[in-house]
């Protein structure tokens, strides 16, 4: 679970009209695949906006090992969220409902098997999954997938090279 000076940061950030600036978003889509760009603009302002900001710090931390994967992680790792249709409000819920439930599998599942802001919620919560299986249909790289699966499990359950994680996890908590 992210901390909380991350979450409050993260709210505040997203009441902030807008998206990224038109140089970063035309950077962003350079580093993105044809059918990633169709996902890239398929998220929110502020999620593009913060996604930016995350693969521009990645971008500095990594220097040449920055590959368009690893950019395309930073860029997509929240992709799935777009699948909830969530506005601001409702992903607080949505969070601390998470935070208060633990995420459970069976639970967050019997969530999405309702209809409206339940399933929204179920939907939120597994957005790490969902995020993986969208990238997977548009022919991301494994790095990619694997990214946007495991950015919110623990260091040692990750797939990934732990030294690419841990700064693509920073950036994202920065």
């Amino acid at each position: 679970m992210a901390g909380i000076s991350h979450l409050a940061r993260r709210f505040f950030g997203s009441l902030r009209p807008g998206g990224p600036s038109a140089i970063d978003a035309e950077w962003a889509e350079a580093q993105l695949l044809p059918d990633e760009v169709v996902l890239w603009r398929s998220m929110s302002r502020s999620d593009r906006r913060h996604a930016a900001g995350v693969a521009r710090r990645v971008e500095v931390a990594l220097g040449n090992e920055a590959t368009r994967p690893v950019l395309a992680a930073a860029l997509l790792h929240d992709v799935g969220k777009t699948e909830a249709n969530l506005g601001t409000y409702g992903r607080v819920i949505a969070t601390v409902s998470g935070a208060v439930i633990g995420r459970d599998p069976d639970i967050v599942k019997a969530w999405t098997r309702t209809r409206g802001f339940t399933r929204s919620v179920g939907l939120y919560l597994q957005h790490p999954r969902i995020g993986g299986d969208l990238l997977a249909m548009a022919g991301s790289d494994p790095l990619t997938e694997a990214w946007a699966r495991e950015h919110h499990l623990p260091e040692d359950q990750w797939t990934i090279d732990p030294q690419l994680g841990a700064a693509l996890k920073a950036a994202d908590d920065d």
